[in-house]
């Protein structure tokens, strides 16, 4: 019997709808490529208007330069593109499209129509169904290109059902929006969703007005500008004080050419920066914005674009975590009392749409779900008075594009100058030093008078400016977490030998484990000797151990080994010290005489960081005058007693 090939080439509809399925998720992956291709296009301004969380459509207006009429067919079809011609331009890209994938495979998933112009004067307009061309014609508009896309999904179905409730895909479009805008702050970038504004950025180039916008303009005002650079590699960016954190790490933004992407190792740079000064589980509100050469960066590794792989990534990370922790350096990281407990709880912009404005008519394969929204759309912890933001019709026309443009621009000023002055009256602006050590000579931390003890856990003190609540247990690991670290990091020959040797069992696998990481445990002076296939024995032991607790802090350390095995000496030295600084801390309802309260806060003002305990929680919190003032009413409104001439 003969042999029939069965192997095929496949129709480019499917192939099509194939490539769809990794570049196009959901409507947000909609948004962000049709986005990218606008500011490929150098506009200034992009206004994206959806509907239904762009199941129903979604429309991306710019004023780029548009696509020329013999170009605007083969724009769709698979893998054209006009960003790179040759190998050397695929290690070399400078934009953040380039695969000539996007289009393709969004127009294959749906209906799209697409209005340009090059000129402002000419325009074409073209309709696809399918990915297949169903009217195209001429007709006239201004300089700039309309992408809308209909009914996404309608031919494959099966897509559908992986479609989340149409307040989580809208917060998916926002949160691109959102680092689209941050990356590109020279933008103007309006986002609208059943006629109601979510994002809109003014694009004069100022990052921090650009966060302003997207977080709130009073976490913008105490948000810390840093940069830090190298011949290869520049840095800057913007992040919050340590008193201001999410619960997890999305809100740090990474913006590398323009281009925001996912990097675990960088997020974590953020997060060291902080050092000792963050609290367990909680994380910064970050942007930072990554220059360097494209030759140093490979974009072509996932469809998406999000995940690249960089040259000498851990040198960048080092330039971060250096770069934020001089800047913290020199801050004055006190919290205010009463301003944290006053603090209104953040909220999302879009728990302000409610579920029923959102109609599932069309789309039968949906579940309604009213699930409680994500916060991670854009936030503000004080909202802006309505007042102080100028109405639309001051601020914007609507040309023929649709594009917003600022119509006066003493508003525009009027923002940045209150932002500005803002910024002046919040944040402590003390020049670096390259030394934490010398932190104290700058960061002004009060002189404290003690005056008592509440509940053996609280020291009272004041000063100039107000009164302190001090943590005692929280100052005491503090004092003591900088006294074992240099001690730690001695390795002194010091030892105290045991009267009885400490024998440790482990199985197999850890064994084998702790025999190779040997060396890390004796960069602290802990030595274990081989007893047999599976144990230790310690004879000795570092003289700065704490009697009594030879053996569990050995274990400890052995832990931290077997839980880590890539850990370096250094982590290793700084967890340890961590450990100690704890066990060796006045514990919570513990009282203590007025001599010993006073040397501990003698012992603080000496510290490199007063302000949080190695764990990052607030060591004292401030209550300064005028809080006092408010709070017994002697600061009032002064009321007009005077009479009506009428």
């Amino acid at each position: 019997m003969e042999n029939v090939g069965i192997i095929h080439e496949l129709p480019v509809e499917l192939s099509n709808q194939i490539a769809a399925g990794e570049v196009i998720e959901r409507p947000a992956s909609v948004v962000k490529e049709l986005v990218e291709n606008s500011i490929d296009a150098q506009a200034s301004q992009v206004l994206i208007t959806v509907k239904q969380a762009g199941l129903k459509s979604i429309e991306v207006n710019d004023n780029g330069k548009g696509i020329s009429a013999d170009d605007v067919e083969v724009a769709f079809l698979p893998h054209t593109t006009s960003k790179i011609s040759t190998d050397h331009d695929l290690f070399n890209v400078r934009t953040l499209g380039f695969r000539g994938e996007a289009l393709a495979s969004i127009a294959s998933v749906s209906k799209l129509t697409v209005n340009t112009s090059t000129d402002g004067k000419v325009a074409t307009r073209a309709k696809f169904s399918g990915n297949e061309l169903v009217k195209k014609e001429t007709f006239a508009r201004s300089k700039g290109t309309t992408m809308t896309v209909e009914d996404l999904f309608f031919n494959t179905p099966a897509r559908l059902k992986y479609v989340k409730s149409l307040h989580t895909e809208l917060n998916k479009i926002v949160d691109i929006v959102d680092r689209l805008a941050m990356g590109h702050p020279d933008i103007s970038f309006r986002l609208i969703h059943e006629g109601k504004d979510l994002v809109w950025t003014s694009g004069n180039d100022n990052l921090q007005q650009t966060i302003a916008g997207i977080y709130g303009r009073t976490i913008a005002s105490h948000m810390l500008d840093f940069e830090n650079s190298d011949p290869d590699y520049e840095i800057k960016g913007y992040f919050s004080k340590p008193d201001t954190t999410r619960s997890n790490r999305s809100y740090i933004s990474l913006i590398l050419n323009g281009r925001y992407i996912r990097n675990f190792q960088l997020t974590n740079a953020v997060i060291r920066g902080y050092g000792s000064k963050l609290m367990v589980a909680r994380f910064p509100i970050a942007v930072v914005d990554i220059k360097m050469d494209p030759a140093l960066v490979d974009i072509n590794v996932h469809p998406t674009k999000q995940e690249v792989r960089l040259s000498n990534e851990g040198h960048i990370s080092d330039l971060i975590s250096e770069g934020i922790r001089q800047r913290l350096s020199n801050q004055n990281l006190i919290p205010d009392a009463v301003k944290n407990l006053g603090r209104k709880e953040t909220i999302s912009k879009i728990d302000t749409y409610k579920p029923e404005q959102i109609s599932l008519s069309d789309i039968g394969t949906i579940d309604k779900i009213n699930e409680p929204l994500s916060t991670r759309a854009i936030e503000s912890e004080q909202e802006v008075p309505m007042e102080e933001i100028p109405k639309v019709s001051e601020r914007f026309e609507t040309p023929m594009t649709g594009m917003p443009i600022f119509k006066d621009p003493k508003h525009l000023n009027s923002w940045d100058q209150r932002l500005k002055q803002e910024v002046e009256e919040k944040i402590r602006v003390v020049p670096a030093t390259d030394n934490e050590e010398k932190s104290q000579e700058v960061s002004d931390f009060p002189d404290l008078r003690y005056i008592g003890q509440i509940h053996g856990t609280y020291l009272v003190a004041e000063s100039q400016d107000g009164f302190y609540l001090i943590d005692q247990h929280a100052a005491q690991e503090r004092v003591n977490y900088e006294y074992y670290r240099k001690e730690i990091g001695k390795v002194s020959n010091d030892q105290q030998k045991l009267l009885v040797p400490i024998v440790l069992d482990y199985p197999n696998s850890e064994s084998i484990l702790i025999k190779e990481k040997k060396p890390i445990l004796e960069s602290i002076g802990l030595y274990l000797d081989d007893f047999g296939q599976n144990s230790f024995v310690v004879n000795t032991h570092p003289t700065w151990f704490v009697p009594g607790q030879e053996e569990s802090t050995i274990k400890e350390m052995i832990d931290y080994v077997l839980n880590d095995s890539k850990i370096s000496v250094a982590a290793f030295r700084e967890k340890n010290a961590i450990m100690m600084s704890c066990k060796r801390a006045i514990k919570a309802n513990h009282h203590i005489d007025d001599r010993e309260a006073v040397q501990l806060l003698n012992n603080l003002t000496k510290a490199e960081n007063p302000y949080n305990c190695p764990h990052g929680r607030p060591v004292l919190v401030e209550f300064s005058n005028k809080d006092l003032e408010k709070m017994f009413k002697r600061i009032q409104d002064p009321h007009d007693t005077r009479e009506s001439d009428e």
